[in-house]
């Protein structure tokens, strides 16, 4: 059984070798020469499939910090390349265009850096701090300015968005449905800010989400994660409030598997391996044999459109819950068709149930899932192995 795991990991760790490789030698080199907007600043929405932006795009605001964590994360983890520019790239460009005279990011600008929809998004927010937390571990002596604007954009929430019960509302005032998906990424910023800055406000934070995610978001019943819901965080109402997407099952489960250890909190590990566990029994097509869109509350496939994002979530849950077994390898055998593209570097995002793969731009927003997962896998195989190997 010990060979057999051991010989499990070596193939899995190959596996990860060789995405990491595409990553670093093609990935990144593409989307900062062709993915990056030069002169004006900020990164285009999508690059066709023959390695050439899409221009006159309009760019959403989630994309600018998404990017610049991408090279950030690359620079904390060796990457070579010119990182420190994209960062800057990405960074500079979301505060000229986005940044609003309340403290907080529109949603929208056009291919010209004009905004044309400064309206709230919490979502927009979450990868602000995001970004910030991952520049201030690549690049320490900007730790104390990436902290004065995550102070800042944190305390506008509480202030201004914190919803009466607990977690924040969608706007000021309330608009429904309430979602559960930028808690998620707060929740992930409110992590990586620990790190970096363990004394600050972000634990209490990360703890209250956590607790929202464990009472609210997670059916008490059945342990699937809702999307949608209404004012009192009960499940919103119709249809919208029985989803649960496949993907977020996994996203959540990583992120409090974390959360649990750092926390010595056994249940948030059990939900999170239960999550782990209605992802890989219902989420998955079984001729695909890739992660769907969404399901039912009754766990029925809802959407079974395939996109990328959710195979690397997946994987990072997997590395996380798994520890070297099939179901790291049939989440990296899900990621290998939305790779398969004429240009090394790109990735295709949509494979409907009932027809090939659609042959579109790549998306950039997809990258922080894909840089999240290989980095991610790359370092829980590296301590696995040397836990396995033991001392010399």
């Amino acid at each position: 059984m010990e060979e057999q795991t051991l010989s499990a990991t070596t193939q899995l760790t190959d596996e990860i070798t060789a995405l990491r490789r595409w990553l670093e030698e093609a990935a990144l080199p593409l989307w900062w020469e062709a993915g990056a907007a030069k002169p004006d600043g900020g990164f285009h929405e999508r690059v066709d499939q023959d390695g050439k932006p899409v221009l006159g795009d309009n760019r959403r605001a989630r994309v600018q910090p998404r990017q610049a964590y991408c090279y950030a994360a690359a620079g904390e983890n060796g990457w070579t390349g010119d990182w420190q520019r994209a960062i800057n790239h990405g960074l500079d460009w979301f505060d000229k265009v986005y940044l609003l005279e309340s403290g907080l990011y529109g949603n929208l600008a056009d291919a010209s850096g004009k905004l044309i929809d400064p309206s709230f998004d919490l979502y927009n927010q979450a990868f602000a701090l995001f970004a910030a937390a991952q520049t201030a571990m690549a690049l320490p002596e900007r730790k104390h300015e990436m902290r004065e604007r995550a102070l800042g954009i944190l305390s506008l929430l509480k202030e201004r968005y914190a919803h009466s019960e607990q977690g924040f509302e969608e706007d000021s005032p309330s608009r429904y449905p309430l979602c559960s998906n930028p808690h998620m990424h707060l929740f992930e910023a409110m992590l990586a800010w620990e790190t970096v800055d363990p004394t600050g406000p972000w634990t209490a934070v990360a703890d209250e989400i956590a607790n929202l995610a464990m009472t609210r978001f997670i059916d008490q019943e059945n342990g699937g994660l809702r999307e949608f819901f209404d004012k009192d965080w009960t499940p919103a109402p119709g249809e919208k409030g029985r989803i649960m997407e496949p993907g977020h099952q996994f996203e959540w489960a990583w992120l409090l598997v974390r959360w649990g250890l750092l926390r010595n909190s056994f249940d948030a590990i059990q939900k999170a391996k239960r999550m782990f566990d209605i992802g890989e029994s219902h989420g998955i097509c079984p001729r695909r044999k890739v992660a769907v869109m969404s399901l039912l509350d009754d766990f029925s496939m809802h959407d079974r459109l395939a996109r990328f994002w959710p195979q690397t979530e997946w994987l990072k849950a997997a590395v996380r819950l798994a520890s070297a077994t099939e179901g790291e390898a049939r989440a990296v055998m899900a990621i290998q068709p939305f790779l398969d593209t004429p240009v090394k570097g790109l990735w295709f995002d949509k494979w409907p149930a009932d027809a090939p793969m659609i042959d579109e731009p790549a998306p950039a927003s997809t990258f922080y899932h894909i840089v999240c997962a290989i980095y991610e896998a790359d370092s829980v195989l590296k301590a696995l192995t040397t836990k396995t190997a033991g001392p010399r």
